[in-house]
């Protein structure tokens, strides 16, 4: 077994050179991670079930984006980070980026019923504009999450220039039904399945989909744009899949538009979950940037170990599979980050190809962490710790909580706190909430880091709330 090299250079600088030529260029950090639910507004959609509590926690993923900006960048965020989080981060030796923050919309839906997004946020605060206008007259670009329309309208109120590809190419390169094409032009292994961009395609695969499941195996039909275990649903009947087509069929009647845009692909049974990631330059160039076992549950991500346990034959076709997909997707015009989800399943054989997400992709914003905090030889998790709250808890008392296993300094173990602001998001007056609490586990052994990430578990239950395990 190997461990994947960590990288020798601060990523985002490498970041930087590769997007727009420069490594000193200041950029404007956007997180805006709900950018799939814009990309996939128009698509048909499965049944699925949401909050706006749910939906709040996903808009303040956004204050990620304050550990991958550089002391020279600028972070844009819809609410105010806690100050003593700050400060926590600046002694533990992060170069913290200016944080501007967007003035509270005085709605939280807009138009369709929608929440609203930290890019919401920011396109209604003319103050923050100007701000923002002023750094783009400076030199300074934008770097969305993702890049949707919204951003697009961001990038020209303000005068931004865009370090990424318009939204057009954004959204039909994160299609998961363009991640199965790409897959199959490339030759690379994928589970067996199909593509559906009409309601009479859907029809024509369902004799091939039902033989599947008279074997016995299972079927996972999917949406373009679903993310997170959502817009994702597992079939293990054929009547169940009739089912799910007819709702499918009466959508596309009701519209009086006949196209979707869905997947249907055998469940494959899996060891591992793996992530990686390449850098896509201007060049047309990918560069391999690292892979990371990826924790799952019921297809929901919770988290990753770092670095992957691979044999020095998986790793190659690793390596070989990003670079391949990063120039591929280059042909469509794409630059920038690229994550793929790939499996090996139960007898050691990759899957290089699940899904594509041209994007920023949870792993990016834990790069500085593994940079300045993981040590070689050394082990990271990667996870967030739900919470249920009776009232919002300040870092304060988390850090009261975490002990001596919260991480301050590099060269120890404990947790080091990548995201704060999702413990308090979805806090309503005098009602329970849920939240979660994102953080990188560092340790010198596997069994050390599974000591302290049950330990952490246990302390911040000490909470006003419960804290359930994985």
């Amino acid at each position: 077994m190997v461990d994947m090299p960590q990288p020798t250079e601060a990523f985002s600088r490498r970041l930087k050179q590769t997007l727009i030529g420069s490594a000193h260029t200041p950029l404007v950090f956007l997180g805006n991670f709900e950018v799939e639910a814009q990309w996939g507004r128009d698509e048909p959609r499965l049944p699925q079930f949401s909050t706006d509590g749910a939906a709040a926690v996903v808009n303040a993923m956004d204050e990620f984006a304050v550990l991958l900006a550089g002391g020279d960048d600028h972070v844009v965020l819809a609410r105010p980070p806690d100050e003593q989080y700050l400060r926590y981060l600046a002694d533990a030796g992060f170069d913290l980026p200016t944080v501007h923050v967007a003035a509270p919309l005085s709605i939280q839906r807009i138009q369709g019923g929608r929440t609203a997004t930290v890019t919401d946020a920011v396109l209604a605060d003319e103050v923050l504009l100007g701000r923002l206008a002023k750094l783009a007259e400076q030199g300074a670009m934008l770097l969305p999450h993702g890049v949707s329309t919204a951003e697009e309208t961001l990038a020209a109120k303000t005068g931004l220039g865009l370090a990424a590809p318009c939204a057009q190419i954004c959204r039909h390169v994160n299609s998961k039904v363009y991640s199965r094409k790409v897959a199959d032009e490339l030759g690379l292994r994928q589970p067996q399945g199909w593509t559906a961009e009409s309601v009479d395609e859907f029809a024509r695969l369902l004799p091939e989909a039902a033989a599947l499941l008279d074997t016995g195996r299972k079927v996972v039909v999917k949406e373009a744009f679903g993310v997170s275990g959502k817009g994702l649903q597992v079939i293990d009947s054929k009547q169940r899949l009739e089912r799910l087509y007819r709702m499918i069929a009466k959508q596309a009647e009701r519209t009086g538009n006949q196209h979707i845009a869905f997947i249907v692909e055998s469940w494959v049974d899996k060891q591992t979950d793996l992530n990686y990631q390449c850098t896509v330059g201007l060049d047309g160039r990918a560069s391999f940037d690292f892979v990371k076992e990826a924790l799952t549950e019921r297809g929901v991500h919770k988290g990753h170990i770092m670095p992957a346990r691979l044999t020095d034959e998986v790793q190659a076709e690793v390596r070989t599979a990003a670079e391949r997909i990063g120039e591929r997707l280059a042909t469509d015009g794409y630059y920038g980050v690229v994550g793929v989800d790939a499996l090996l399943d139960t007898s050691g054989r990759l899957y290089p190809v699940i899904e594509i997400n041209a994007r920023n992709n949870m792993s990016t914003y834990q790069a500085r962490i593994q940079e300045r905090l993981l040590a070689p030889g050394w082990w990271a998790m990667a996870r967030h710790y739900p919470m249920r709250l009776s009232g919002p808890v300040g870092f304060g008392e988390v850090r009261a909580a975490l002990g001596d296993r919260l991480l301050t300094a590099p060269g120890r173990s404990g947790l080091v706190v990548n995201n704060f602001a999702t413990v308090n998001a979805a806090a309503r007056a005098a009602e329970p909430f849920d939240g979660r609490l994102y953080g990188v586990v560092i340790a010198g052994s596997v069994e050390e880091l599974d000591a302290i990430d049950a330990d952490v578990t246990r302390r911040l239950a000490t909470l006003d709330g419960a804290v359930d395990g994985h």
